[in-house]
């Protein structure tokens, strides 16, 4: 038997899942797949397995490390932290773009925002939380939408909590800078009015002093304690829950009608479901939160 086969055989021995660079077998998957279920709710099956070994191993390059069993042994280690950031970012994907699933911006204008102006603007309060704000299209997207209705919001208690546990891409929410093509989704009266020529980039956008100031970016991760206390008009969680399993899914749902007013909105993503008692259908993927406390 060759070197080489002989080294095949004892990979196939070990039940190597993927062939390539770095061995990878049913062990390491199932270890890093806990791993990422354990800290951040993402359930990974074993389809999955070609993909984890294809993000992950650009980690072990750029690491020197020369096996999973060695990454792994970072990653669960007390001095891993910032590495396990580093292999979520790796394994989720942050897909985004302004006003994406735009019948939903109606919804929330039509619903939330437009019912609430005369008592906003006689004092009260109006917040939405985008959660899984990934790069910051979304939650600019309605803040874009409550100044269109309400143009003298930063004047009143109107704010948007922008929540993700992807500490890059918060970065870049809070810069709100973007390329001439990621910004051709928002209307060009909408852009001349409520937004700049990026100071760093005159190919580029950025959301204005107005839009900025409504919304507040902040690291989240949902599957530990959440620190705000006060409650929801409307709560964004697109596209998210799908990384989810289903008990998941029901906690997650579950924590968000305690969050909400009665007859707050969840808009959730185009292939996800609201299961939970207290919600009902209001719209295509928009569900409203009837149950009592």
């Amino acid at each position: 038997m060759t070197l080489a086969s002989r080294s095949m055989a004892e990979a196939r021995g070990a039940g190597t899942v993927v062939q390539g660079e770095f061995p990878f077998t049913n062990e390491d998957f199932t270890r890093i797949a806990a791993l990422l279920y354990e800290t951040s709710g993402i359930s990974l099956p074993d389809t999955k397995a070609t993909l984890v070994y294809s993000r992950l191993a650009k980690r072990l390059r750029i690491l020197g490390i020369g096996s999973f069993r060695e990454y792994y042994a970072l990653v669960a280690s007390p001095d891993g932290v910032d590495e396990r950031n580093n292999m979520l970012r790796a394994l989720t994907t942050n897909v985004t773009r302004f006003f994406r699933e735009p019948h939903h911006f109606d919804h929330v204008l039509q619903n939330v925002i437009e019912p609430a102006i005369d008592s906003v603007r006689k004092g009260a309060r109006l917040r939405i939380w985008s959660a899984g704000c990934s790069t910051g299209q979304e939650p600019y997207s309605l803040a874009l939408t409550i100044l269109s209705a309400l143009p003298e919001a930063p004047n009143h208690d109107v704010k948007i909590l922008a929540t993700d546990i992807d500490t890059n891409v918060l970065a870049t929410g809070r810069a709100a800078c973007y390329a001439e093509d990621l910004v051709e989704a928002i209307p060009t009266a909408v852009r001349s009015r409520w937004m700049e020529r990026d100071p760093e980039d005159s190919r580029g956008w950025r959301m204005g002093e107005a839009a900025r100031s409504l919304v507040s970016f902040r690291e989240l991760n949902l599957m530990t304690e959440w620190p705000m206390k006060g409650q929801f008009q409307a709560i964004f969680c697109r596209n998210v829950v799908i990384y989810f399993d289903e008990p998941t899914q029901e906690r997650i749902f579950t924590r968000f009608g305690e969050r909400l007013i009665k007859g707050g909105r969840l808009y959730v993503g185009h292939s996800e479901r609201v299961g939970v008692p207290g919600f009902e259908t209001d719209g295509l993927t928009s569900y409203r939160f009837v149950g009592g406390r």
